[in-house]
């Protein structure tokens, strides 16, 4: 028989970063836990305040429901929580977890047996100029070959020096750069600026204006001079017909897929399929998971075999991650075989 515990853990930034939504100094995550005869599990449900289509005031008496119904099984739970995408991906995670020998080894390949890497972009996170400069060389140093940057907080102006100052010192062949505006364009500005930032060279530009605005977003896939990426516009479409309507509308150039936001490695895969369907590009990313949640993406990432550099690496962003493998070298996440998960990681987390 299956026991299942849930356990609230609140992940600390080093330091306070800054998207067009504000300023984030700590996240909240949860953690579903699965015991039988035979071991234990974890799963990580990844809420994220103010984005998530689940994040309302029944999100742990959902938890607590999920644990009181943990006999039901993998397929009728996650069936049951559409509305709740990251609980869906916690439970995915932890009945992958429990059936496998090692809690951590969710998906076996070279990533977890011989630290194949998986290529990630660097985050520059928004603050004053100096602050993503300051980012912006660090990444660089530290071997990054993709560049993504956060828009749509400050100066338009400002940022449109920024990426100037990286021009000019690399061309597109040395960095590839993509910019995440987080919806913060005005409908009615947003064709100038994407002409503005396509003097740059740029890979893409993710979500330029607020989901929901289907005719506008339409538009500017049609006329953009520079790939748009759906990232936002995806949360909260659970129907698979209703996601297929969406991406034959807009047109997208890319999709971005973050399992803690759209149903984890099902609600995902539907999302891949359609995308291949229309010949639109898909890539992976992360949704400030712990190292719990980000492995799991990781080990499954690496499966599909896509060799676009991912958004994978927010794992070093916090003072109280969870001790893990992951390592970012030269650009890329790696699971190294030297390090080890935090000692009774799983029980600490049951106390």
């Amino acid at each position: 028989m299956i026991q299942a515990f849930y356990k609230k853990y609140t992940l600390n930034f080093k330091q306070a970063s800054g998207t067009s939504r504000g300023i984030m100094t700590e996240k909240e995550t949860w953690f579903l836990i699965l015991k039988d005869e035979n071991g234990s599990g974890i799963g990580e449900c990844g809420l994220l305040k103010g984005l998530s289509m689940d994040d309302t005031s029944a999100y742990e008496d959902q938890l607590k429901w999920v644990c009181e119904h943990i006999h039901l099984g993998e397929d009728v739970l996650w069936h049951s929580l559409m509305t709740f995408p990251s609980i869906q991906f916690g439970i995915e995670q932890a009945f992958l977890s429990l059936k496998s020998e090692n809690s951590f080894h969710l998906f076996p390949s070279n990533f977890v047996d011989s630290e194949a890497p998986i290529p990630i972009n660097g985050l520059i996170w928004m603050g004053d100029e100096d602050f993503m400069h300051q980012q912006i060389q660090q990444k660089l140093e530290s071997g990054f070959r993709c560049i993504k940057m956060k828009i749509g907080a400050i100066d338009f102006k400002t940022e449109l020096a920024l990426l100037h100052a990286i021009r000019k010192r690399f061309t597109n062949e040395v960095i590839e750069l993509r910019v995440d505006a987080n919806g913060a364009f005005e409908p009615e500005h947003a064709q100038a600026k994407l002409a503005a930032l396509a003097a740059y060279d740029l890979h893409s530009i993710e979500q330029p204006i607020k989901q929901g605005n289907y005719e506008e977003m339409a538009s500017l896939c049609s006329h953009t001079p520079l790939p748009i990426a759906l990232d936002e516009e995806l949360i909260g479409i659970t129907d698979v017909t209703k996601k297929d309507e969406l991406l034959q509308t807009i047109q997208p150039q890319y999709i971005i897929l973050k399992p803690s936001l759209i149903g984890g490695f099902k609600g995902s895969l539907e999302w891949i399929t359609l995308a291949e369907k229309y010949n639109i590009g898909w890539w992976v990313t992360s949704a400030l998971e712990s190292n719990v949640g980000l492995n799991a993406i990781a080990q499954w990432t690496y499966t599909l075999d896509n060799k676009m550099p991912q958004g994978l690496g927010t794992g070093s962003l916090y003072t109280n991650n969870l001790g893990s493998p992951l390592s970012v070298e030269n650009g890329q996440l790696i699971y190294k075989q030297s390090l080890k998960w935090k000692t009774n990681l799983i029980e600490d987390l049951c106390t």
